[in-house]
């Protein structure tokens, strides 16, 4: 995390928009919580940024600035994964890897950034947390422990700043069918595995069974796009979202 915010404040000085994403910036996010994102056994192991491309070059001489280097085997995996504007990068004296996105982060589907890196710092929104994660068709158990520390955090509203804003969340998947039905899911999947978490405590699960059950609601009372309707009556008889591989060294 300190590494994290050093990037993102050498960057600020430089004139540049980076932020952090990606599980690091959940902990940042939620520093009173992070001894129950332990207890979750929720572990740190890479460092994700994204910034705009119009700053890339700026932005690669930053990290080569820092010691970071172009893991040039992982950056031709993604290039052949067709996995958007991404840069890989490495610190090989302190083990670290990072990855960077431009614009937009290229999973189960696209999240543009355009426009939304201003709203917080030294990490993407709160908002935007969410759907990096709630975007992912196979949520993994790390993903949900990740999800469920920001949610306990974090109150749930019509707004940035500090809250998570439901309102932002509501509008995407009110335009788009299959995120609607992977968020929603993801977020009941969530809602079922509460109890299975040992380290959460009674008032843990209440808490963040209230606020998932608002962000359901905000999400589907918001009214549908005439595409959206159209979409929802194929529902999952045809794929809704992109492949995913992982790239690995």
């Amino acid at each position: 995390m300190d590494e994290a915010k050093r990037v993102a404040g050498e960057a600020k000085n430089r004139g540049l928009t980076v932020r952090v994403m990606g599980a690091v910036a959940f902990g940042i996010h939620c520093p009173e919580f992070l001894p129950l994102h332990r207890a979750l056994g929720r572990d740190f192991s890479d460092l994700d940024f994204v910034s705009y491309s119009r700053q890339q070059d700026g932005v690669l001489k930053l990290f080569a600035d820092l010691g970071y280097s172009t893991d040039r085997r992982r950056q031709y995996l993604a290039q052949i994964a067709g996995r958007g504007q991404r840069n890989m990068l490495d610190d090989v004296d302190n083990n670290r890897r990072i990855d960077i996105f431009f614009d937009e982060l290229e999973m189960c589907f696209v999240i543009d950034f355009r426009k939304r890196l201003e709203l917080d710092f030294p990490t993407i929104s709160l908002a935007d947390l969410m759907l990096e994660k709630l975007q992912i068709v196979r949520l993994t158990e790390k993903d949900m422990k990740d999800t469920i520390v920001l949610l306990r955090a974090h109150n749930v509203g019509k707004a940035d700043g500090e809250t998570i804003d439901s309102g932002y969340m509501a509008e995407l998947g009110a335009k788009d069918w299959g995120l609607f039905y992977t968020m929603t899911t993801n977020l009941q999947k969530i809602l079922g595995s509460l109890a299975g978490f040992a380290a959460l405590q009674p008032q843990d699960r209440a808490d963040v069974k209230s606020k998932i059950d608002s962000l359901l609601e905000t999400i589907e009372k918001k009214d549908k796009s005439m595409q959206w309707k159209m979409r929802a009556r194929i529902g999952t008889k045809r794929k809704w979202y992109n492949d995913v591989s992982e790239v690995s060294a």
